[in-house]
């Protein structure tokens, strides 16, 4: 595929979900032209959520055949040195966040989200529709 990744923030699906509309739904018009990622912050924050076991199992079912970014040593210390960085100049922002936009920015995605901590991350490329 071409185009960028797409990285799917925890908040994006949660405000789909609470507005009465199906994520995954909405997720399958741009898979066809862009590889969707997950990462396990984001699978965490938006599982604790979901009460009924069959939608979990179909949520956990599409995020295993996405693209998976692994929170490993290496994105730690990348996300440890930027939150230094960013603390420092005032921006003080979730750790989460941050950790999903190392994700984000590991694999040249861009972040779907309504969440505007995002936009103070530089490098981070962000949206909060479906391209």
């Amino acid at each position: 595929m071409s185009a960028s990744p797409v990285l799917v923030d925890s908040c994006w699906y949660i405000r789909q979900m609470r507005e009465g509309r199906h994520p995954l739904r909405e997720l399958e018009h741009i898979a066809f032209s862009r590889d969707i990622a997950t990462c396990g912050i984001v699978r965490a924050e938006v599982a604790r959520g979901i009460r009924d076991t069959g939608l979990l199992k179909k949520f956990r079912a599409r995020w295993d055949v996405m693209l998976s970014v692994p929170l490993d040593n290496r994105l730690l210390a990348y996300a440890e040195q930027l939150a230094w960085q960013l603390d420092r100049t005032g921006v003080i922002l979730p750790l989460t966040d941050i950790l999903i936009a190392c994700c984000a920015r590991r694999i040249g995605a861009v972040v779907l989200t309504f969440d505007k901590h995002f936009s103070h991350i530089p490098g981070i490329r962000c949206t909060d529709r479906i391209m």
